[in-house]
């Protein structure tokens, strides 16, 4: 059904733009035009398919205000029924469309979908955060300050290059190491960022070298090494005390990173 020689009039019977001559206008032409009733009916279910079948977050504001719309647009139509008996009869065909229709938009949006290797290990990689705002500016130190700025903000490569400047007698080698790591995983540069964070680990002493084992069985794992990544995960889900043991579990215990005939 080709909605554009309609599409203006009837977002404007929608959105309740019409005056009340008009709209009484409208309704009466709904019950005498079979094309103008047919691009009425099918403007509603491609509204109502959408609903449902959009799931993202960034739209349950614009959701909000179509369930608003539709509780109008039904009012509207339970008038409209009462006028003709050929208008019940669309009514009821479109109920019964539009059952069928959110079914199987119900099926397709919650229906069971492996993820690939690439989506699974973005789904169940939990990177770090960054020092907060109030920690780095405790340090005094104005290049870790704008490295971790840049970080949180989603610029990997200006905050690597901002860290990279920071001498390692202002810092500490463990600082430096972990976070070149992390940086590095963040930027899909996982072999790279192998190296440093497998120093980082072994510094036992340092508070970060927890945090360093997770971040390096990540970067095993994206790196097609899924046996040396199970044995850190392991270990890190063995400890309590490591931040991201829970993670870990998690991660075992995923089908899509560790399939079960490996």
């Amino acid at each position: 059904m080709d909605l554009r020689p309609y599409l203006d009039e009837l977002e404007r019977f929608a959105d309740g733009q019409l005056s009340e001559a008009e709209q009484e206008a409208f309704e009466q032409r709904l019950a005498q035009d079979e094309n103008l009733s047919a691009a009425f009916q099918a403007y509603e279910q491609f509204t109502a398919d959408l609903r449902w079948v959009a799931g993202h977050e960034t739209l349950r504001l614009r959701l909000r205000n179509l369930d608003k719309r539709l509780d109008e647009r039904q009012t509207a139509l339970t008038n409209l029924e009462t006028r003709t008996q050929a208008a019940r009869i669309r009514w009821s065909l479109l109920v019964v469309g539009l059952v069928l229709a959110l079914g199987l938009g119900a099926w397709f949006l919650f229906r069971a979908r492996p993820l690939d290797a690439e989506r699974a290990w973005a789904h169940y990689y939990v990177p770090d955060p960054g020092l907060p705002e109030a920690t780095a500016q405790r340090t005094n130190n104005p290049l870790l300050i704008k490295a971790m700025r840049q970080y949180r903000d989603g610029h990997y490569s200006a905050a690597l290059h901002s860290l990279r400047r920071i001498p390692a007698s202002t810092l500490g080698d463990d600082t430096l190491l972990y976070y070149t790591g992390v940086m590095l995983l963040r930027q899909d540069e996982a072999g790279a960022a192998r190296s440093y964070l497998t120093r980082a680990a072994q510094l036992p002493a340092s508070e970060l070298a927890g945090k360093a084992r997770y971040h390096l069985a990540m970067a095993q794992l994206r790196t097609g090494q899924r046996e040396q990544a199970r044995v850190t995960l392991y270990s890190i889900s063995q400890n309590t005390q490591n931040p991201y043991w829970a993670e870990a579990q998690a991660a075992l215990r995923a089908p899509e990173l560790f399939p079960h005939d490996l």
